[in-house]
């Protein structure tokens, strides 16, 4: 029997995470507050040999590329609807992009076979033992894991439970963001189009996968807002008032909003933890190294995920190796595409007119744009992974 993992969270580290411990034999437990699965979401990329190294070893690459968006277009406007800059598919694209909540899907359905998910739950309390972790959650009656693995994002309960407050360790970066579905009543084709105005950007594309569907992405430049995280109606309320003057297609958007069942709200915002374990306990992805967009965070985490699993193997149940290898690793590597999240509010709503005038002047040039694709593949391709697989088989 090899040795029981919780891991809190079944986004994309989890799940990720999961599938590894399950090849190599340990036990994984998912916790995951949601009562189902995530749908919807944002399209999300991979970029770089890294990423695609990861994904082919763990049998996704192909899968992938058939659920491949082939990018998103960007383009924005001004109050008037008339276009200011159109980006290309590949500017947002990466090497494969996929709309998150089939990404989740896929790494669910493969770790399922050697993993027990439980959904509706969460953790409460963590005890560290002589022999392990005891955990309180709040719905299931306790139990006793050889170790846990924090892979809940970036407002992480076990990095909480764990390391302390949230405080300590997350930084608002200016912005706010949010998503939501509603019908594609503007006959969009794949892509989205956006309204800029300082500080602020509103636009609206239609669903890759379902044509008569599309999303809205709001984001906005804020300090730091106190609300419930839990209460929707409250983050719709922050969400009109900071878009209610503004004409275009928003206030559609908005009535959408109103309307709408499911809504993503957060702060942009990116956290920065000293040590990523602290004794049987440890964390993976956003809780250790996120940022909320723009920081390549799924790749990370997908490449976060398959390593610590190796270390764990290699280490033969000694995690404060197992640990401190899987650290030294990745932090560097995590580190350095977590720095792109800190542009991505003002790049997407920069806060002036003259900044939003030099944005669209560079980005009008292609030579441009193409050197921010390549430092992008760069960026996600400076770790170098050990093929864990087959050093664990010649053992």
């Amino acid at each position: 029997m090899g040795a029981k993992v919780l891991i809190s969270g079944a986004s994309i580290a989890g799940p990720a995470l999961a599938y590894w411990l399950g090849r190599y034999g340990f036990e994984p437990t998912v916790v995951e507050l949601a009562p189902a699965l995530r749908g919807g979401g944002q399209a999300v990329d991979f970029r770089g040999d890294t990423h695609l190294t990861v994904l082919e070893r763990m049998g996704l690459l192909d899968e992938l590329r058939r659920l491949d968006t082939g990018g998103s277009p960007m383009g924005f406007v001004d109050r008037r609807g008339r276009r200011l800059l159109d980006l290309p598919a590949d500017f947002a694209g990466g090497d494969v992009e996929v709309p998150r909540g089939e990404l989740a899907r896929l790494l669910h359905r493969h770790s399922l076979p050697s993993t027990a998910y439980v959904f509706g739950d969460s953790v409460t309390a963590l005890e560290e033992t002589p022999t392990g972790v005891r955990v309180e959650f709040r719905h299931g009656a306790p139990r006793e894991f050889d170790l846990v693995i924090g892979a809940d994002g970036l407002h992480s309960t076990v990095r909480r439970l764990a390391f302390g407050p949230e405080q300590r360790y997350v930084r608002h970066l200016g912005y706010y963001a949010a998503t939501w579905q509603l019908p594609n009543y503007l006959d969009l084709p794949p892509g989205s189009v956006g309204l800029n105005v300082p500080g602020r950007l509103a636009a609206v594309g239609a669903d890759h996968r379902d044509p008569s569907r599309a999303g809205a992405f709001l984001l906005f430049a804020a300090p730091e807002l106190r609300y419930d995280r839990h209460d929707q109606d409250q983050q719709k309320a922050l969400i009109t008032d900071a878009f209610a003057d503004l004409g275009w297609e928003v206030p559609r958007l908005l009535q959408s909003l109103r309307e709408a069942p499911e809504l993503y709200f957060d702060s942009i915002s990116r956290a920065d933890v000293p040590a990523w374990s602290t004794g049987r306990i440890a964390l993976v992805g956003d809780a250790a190294c996120g940022a909320t967009i723009g920081g390549m965070g799924t790749g990370t985490a997908v490449v976060a995920a398959y390593v610590l699993a190796g270390e764990l193997a290699r280490a033969r149940g000694d995690h404060r190796t197992a640990f401190t290898r899987y650290e030294n690793a990745v932090r560097g590597y995590a580190e350095g595409c977590q720095k792109g999240g800190d542009r991505t509010g003002p790049f997407l709503a920069p806060g002036t007119a003259t900044g939003l005038r030099l944005r669209n002047g560079l980005l009008g040039r292609r030579w441009i744009m193409n050197r921010m694709l390549a430092m992008g593949r760069q960026v996600g391709s400076t770790i170098t992974l050990p093929d864990y697989q087959t050093e664990l088989a010649a053992r």
